[in-house]
């Protein structure tokens, strides 16, 4: 029986992890603007009927930047827990973090440029 044991702890670890973007969506700014520009984007790509590789590009750009925004969100989050008082060393490493998050972004944004761009102005 250890196959079962292995499929129910990666199902409870599914939940967590479904509990835990439920919970960053919830209490996070951060996140709720992310997924509301990722609402958009997604309108926008049946909108204009964008190419399936377009899709995926843009998904995979999504992603990338609400995940790093969890990951900055918990490096934040556990630096206050570690070091509730103000230590430039935990200060380096949050803007390092938000900085992950920033260059995904601006990644993203040129993603979304190069996909909506050509067919706004076309």
């Amino acid at each position: 029986m250890p196959e079962s044991s292995f499929t129910r702890d990666r199902l409870k670890s599914v939940g967590y992890a479904v509990k835990g973007a439920w919970h960053l969506l919830r209490t996070e700014g951060s996140i709720q603007v992310q997924f509301f520009i990722a609402l958009g984007v997604t309108a926008a790509g049946f909108y204009f009927g964008i190419s399936r590789t377009e899709w995926m590009v843009q998904l995979l750009a999504i992603g990338m930047v609400m995940g790093l925004e969890g990951v900055n969100t918990a490096v934040e989050k556990l630096s206050d827990y570690v070091q509730p008082e103000q230590d430039p060393h935990i200060g380096k490493l949050k803007d390092v973090s938000a900085g992950g998050v920033l260059l995904a972004s601006i990644a993203a944004s040129i993603v979304g440029g190069l996909i909506y761009i050509p067919r706004i102005f076309s």
